[in-house]
């Protein structure tokens, strides 16, 4: 499928490949509408592929008075784990609460209460030193009071995107999505009125007009390169957020722990992710070129190295155990240019003449800004379109049986199902027992490889190895050892010559060098 052999007429046209804008393909598919997503780079490039993996109710908005926020962020976290489980699974959390440093316990109490009866449950313990430092006994001592136990929940963010695009484009072929199609600008008549957009294919150059009479731009840090903010006093700020990746064998734990930065008295973490020790995160001003991929500097390592060794005083952290790291640009509103942490994440709709800018918001509330979205399009879609149902499921029922067991066990099994659905099965059956091993140092299976290959509009090595399935950010040097395996897996699908694959190769290793390696230290 190209720019060329698709329909030219839609009646929503949603530029951006994210959360959100897979999240607003999604819900716009059950419209019965003729929709078409186009995204610039691949699925899940930006933010959604780099984020801290965490789908939670923003207990830290709950300090901002954010009470809203919050209480849609959560119910979202517990429709999520109802629905996908596999791929959105609970996570939990230790906070520790320090003498005349951060929140009190009496602060957190109340802020855990508000957060366990908005989920309609009790799902926090307090614990005094002696039981906390079991908890994590690794943990820095030193005027330590104690601490509480919650659960949130985790994801993989890339493969989110993905199954969201999956579900919206199996629902019917009056769906679509594309990427590495570049939306050079909105169409519009005399007055003003969107009617199409001017779309070229990235990469080889090629050209086409769309019809629509409505746009959705949910391009993220971007948006206001199609739309500007409404408001003069507020606009889209980037913020980088970064994060370094080690082994679990570092700090063995089955939680997220959360500390008090010693700096500047801001919360960062370490966190158990794929087999991987997860550590993050910055928040910074990202002025780069958009267009590139942001990556860790040598200011945001020496950060974060410097609040693990402050707060796990006795685990070494060595440089070089590293195995990647990566780096996210968060779209955030800001009105005031208060500091990073303490800008709002709420979204934001803009609407004009048929063009809807829909911006702001995080990973966790991605369909409820999808719905807001839509509502604010529904003026210009046709009569006979469907309205969006904010109670009914956003996933499709999945068999939790997805076929032969082939020696998989539960928890393989699970996972598959959650990553993609009712593909699940199919890729199973597919696959000879030896391609259903994991990969070394990864939770993902050879299988998977030429699964997504073949089915997920993959163009380059680094689509499938930094997004599709996770080699890049969880295996030492990128995966290269797996490299001519992988060429054996995915040639039947890729159907590229010999040339191109050595051409696909040295690209991906020149960007994993430039973007995700460990970074360098003197």
């Amino acid at each position: 499928m190209n720019l060329k052999s698709i329909q030219r007429e839609w009646d929503l046209i949603v530029i951006g490949g994210g959360v959100t804008g897979a999240g607003i393909l999604r819900e716009a598919a059950r419209t019965g509408c003729r929709v078409l997503l186009l995204e610039k780079n691949d699925f899940a490039w930006g933010t959604s592929s780099r984020s801290s993996k965490m789908v939670h109710g923003g207990f830290r908005y709950l300090q901002e008075g954010k009470f809203s926020l919050t209480r849609i962020a959560v119910k979202e976290r517990e429709r999520l784990l109802r629905e996908v489980p596999g791929l959105v699974d609970p996570l939990e959390f230790l906070l520790p609460v320090y003498k005349d440093r951060g929140l009190s316990r009496w602060a957190l109490e109340v802020g855990l209460s508000i957060y366990d009866l908005i989920a309609w449950r009790r799902d926090h313990r307090f614990y005094g030193v002696e039981g906390f430092s079991m908890l994590a006994p690794h943990l820095n001592m030193e005027e330590l009071v104690g601490g509480f136990r919650f659960t949130d929940a985790q994801v993989d963010d890339a493969r989110l995107v993905l199954r969201l695009m999956d579900e919206a484009v199996a629902s019917g072929p009056q769906v679509k999505a594309l990427n590495y199609i570049t939306v050079d600008h909105i169409q519009k008549d005399a007055s003003g009125q969107v009617r199409g957009v001017e779309a070229r294919d990235t990469e080889t150059g090629v050209r086409q007009s769309l019809q629509a009479p409505v746009v959705i731009n949910a391009t993220g840090f971007e948006a206001e390169t199609f739309q500007a903010s409404p408001d003069p006093a507020y606009h889209l700020r980037p913020l980088r957020g970064s994060h370094l990746v080690f082994p679990l064998w570092c700090l063995p734990t089955g939680f997220t722990i959360s500390f008090l930065h010693p700096r500047d008295g801001r919360y960062a973490f370490v966190c158990p992710w794929e087999g991987r020790l997860l550590a993050g995160t910055t928040d910074l001003d990202h002025t780069d070129d958009p267009s590139m991929e942001p990556a860790v500097t040598r200011e945001e390592t020496d950060y974060l190295m410097e609040g693990l060794h402050h707060a796990f005083p006795g685990v070494q952290f060595p440089a070089e155990a590293c195995v990647s790291s990566f780096a996210g640009v968060r779209p955030v509103l800001s009105r005031d240019h208060k500091p990073p942490s303490h800008e709002s994440r709420e979204h934001a709709i803009w609407v004009q003449k048929g063009l809807v800018t829909a911006t702001g918001g995080k990973l966790t509330t991605f369909r409820r800004l999808a719905h807001d979205a839509l509502k604010a399009a529904r003026p210009f879609l046709p009569p006979s379109a469907h309205g969006v149902d904010a109670e009914s499921p956003c996933f499709a029922p999945v068999c939790v049986d997805p076929g032969p067991r082939k020696g998989l066990s539960h928890e393989v099994r699970r996972r598959l199902v959650g990553r993609y659905g009712n593909g699940a099965a199919q890729l199973i059956k597919q696959s000879p027992p030896e391609d259903l091993e994991p990969i070394p140092h990864t939770r993902a299976l050879w299988a998977e490889l030429p699964f997504v290959a073949a089915r997920e509009q993959v163009r380059h090595l680094s689509d499938l190895l930094l997004r599709r399935v996770r080699v890049g950010i969880l295996s030492p040097q990128g995966g290269a050892p797996f490299l001519d395996r992988i060429e054996q897996l995915c040639s039947p699908v890729l159907f590229w010559d010999p040339a191109r694959w050595e051409q696909e190769k040295t690209d991906y290793l020149n960007l994993w060098a430039e973007k995700y390696a460990p970074p360098r230290r003197q």
